[in-house]
């Protein structure tokens, strides 16, 4: 399954408001349902991560890459009162005024490591994603808050205040979903750049009525839809009768024309194909870009390919059913000329961009795609490595060739796609010992090069050491006949030819 490359986009973070630290949630709940054991990962030394990067970190933490500068310092003057959490803070409801907190930092244990390092789903590496996820969107939130002119910002997160005191998870999922994220780094760039766009600071008064709307409480704000439409988040969109501004209440989305936002049967995951910023408007390749609105057969259509991958999910893979329930909020379906089955992009974290597709692809795109979500989420707050970004290594599921970090993510993901595929030709089935072969021969030919490149930190050596560990698991279950050799011996005829058109990089494929 190829994984598309988008440029990286910023993900610094802000300076941090110590008056609202994230805080973790309760742990999760162990996923339900039974599934093929395979081997433990053994747990390993402990191991200290780092805190998010562009918090203001004391030195040593893990510094910015060149290509994502560090949010400015907050301006003077309180945007808020000190010492209040602020809206999507899980502590934030109902806690009074008191001395500020001190920003903690991530910490990131040897077995945590390690067992996200095997990909297979845990309470613990769910807590821990969903924790730095959190984290860096109030983060971004608060740098953009500090960052914005004039008196309508500050009003506008009055109003999600008090939404959050009649209804904080509603307050919570409006600023925690995906396309609030692309929306904030859109408009933490525009906010400090010396030319160029305005920054859509309109859109955080969109996030405040959506937050009262579903909150259910009284209120009145005036916004400027664009382009005849105003979108809400995680609504849909409104379209006014006349153009201008337009004066918004508690009662508008029952009494004007709205286009809902369509939610996927079985969860609280939505088909996103409304919202402005459910991807970044420009800056990705075309196999990323999202598709237009879709119309209610092809809505039809998604219901029932999402409910079949689901039925395989439960079936095969209750626990990664689980994980992937837990950390997709959205699919957003992508263009007809993507050449992309699916995509992930760290600024709209709990979002999956992918192609309308068979159950059983579509089942394999969501289990490699969340993949790619955890790593980014780590990556925030970890260095597993200090390589550049210039292609030089062979990426048997790619014609091209891949940065360092472009080959982890994919080994990453690839090593719990050839986990899925194992555990579903147990279950029978059809054709699912031959995808895992050759995935997993795809695995373990990238992973010496991993194990052995010089720009590994300690705590990417052990994460890659997890991984091998993983791989080395699979042994456990063969599959039937020569299939796994079969694969290997095909997988080397691709490499020498791959080789052959990249002779420069040939001694950088482990052979």
């Amino acid at each position: 399954m190829t994984h598309p490359a988008p440029p990286d986009p910023a993900r610094s973070t802000g300076p941090a408001d110590p008056a609202r630290p994230p805080r973790s949630p309760a742990p999760a709940e162990t996923p339900p349902g039974a599934r093929p054991t395979l081997p433990a990962q053994s747990a390993g030394p402990a191991h200290a991560a780092e805190p998010p990067r562009g918090t203001g970190a004391p030195p040593g933490a893990r510094p910015a890459a060149p290509a994502r500068p560090a949010v400015p310092a907050r301006p003077a003057g309180p945007a808020r009162p000190v010492g209040r959490p602020g809206p999507g803070d899980p502590d934030s409801a109902g806690r009074p005024d008191g001395p500020p907190a001190v920003l903690a930092r991530f910490s990131v244990g040897s077995s945590v490591l390690r067992g996200l390092a095997s990909t297979e789903p845990s309470p613990e590496g769910l807590r821990l994603v969903g924790d730095i996820r959190r984290s860096k969107r109030l983060l971004l939130l608060r740098a953009v808050l500090d960052a914005a002119p004039g008196t309508e910002a500050g009003e506008w997160w009055e109003l999600l205040e008090e939404a959050e005191r009649q209804e904080p998870d509603a307050v919570r999922d409006v600023l925690h979903y995906p396309s609030t994220g692309v929306w904030a780094e859109e408009t933490l760039r525009r906010l400090h750049a010396p030319y160029g766009p305005a920054p859509d600071l309109g859109h955080l008064g969109a996030l405040a009525a959506a937050a009262a709307l579903r909150a259910g409480i009284g209120f009145k704000t005036t916004l400027r839809p664009a382009h005849g439409r105003l979108a809400l988040p995680t609504l849909g969109l409104l379209r006014p009768e006349r153009p201008g501004p337009l004066a918004l209440t508690e009662r508008s989305w029952d009494t004007s024309d709205v286009l809902p936002l369509h939610p996927l049967p079985g969860g609280r995951t939505s088909l996103d194909d409304l919202d402005p910023y459910r991807a970044p408007a420009t800056g990705h390749p075309a196999p990323v870009r999202p598709a237009r609105r879709l119309t209610p057969k092809g809505h039809k259509r998604w219901d029932t390919q999402w409910t079949g991958a689901l039925t395989l999910l439960e079936r095969y893979d209750s626990a990664r059913a689980h994980e992937a329930g837990r950390l997709l909020r959205c699919v957003v379906p992508l263009g007809g000329g993507s050449r992309s089955s699916g995509a992930t992009l760290p600024a709209a974290a709990g979002a999956v961009l992918a192609r309308g597709q068979s159950p059983p692809a579509l089942a394999a795109t969501l289990v490699h795609e969340v993949q790619h979500g955890k790593l980014a989420a780590l990556t925030d707050v970890l260095t597993l490595h200090t390589a550049d970004r210039t292609p030089r290594h062979w990426a048997p599921w790619r014609p091209d060739p891949r940065p360092l970090d472009g080959l982890l993510h994919g080994t990453y993901a690839h090593l719990a796609l050839a986990g899925y595929w194992q555990r579903a030709a147990l279950y029978g089935a059809r054709g699912a010992w031959a995808r895992h072969a050759r995935i997993r021969a795809q695995v373990a030919a990238v992973l010496p090069v991993l194990r052995a490149h010089a720009r590994l930190t300690s705590a990417g050596r052990e994460f890659v050491d997890g991984m091998a560990e993983a791989e080395r698991a699979m042994d456990e279950l063969p599959p039937p006949g020569d299939q796994h050799a079969t694969a290997r011996r095909a997988l080397e005829r691709e490499r020498r030819a791959w080789c052959a058109e990249h002779p420069e990089l040939a001694p950088l494929t482990g052979a």
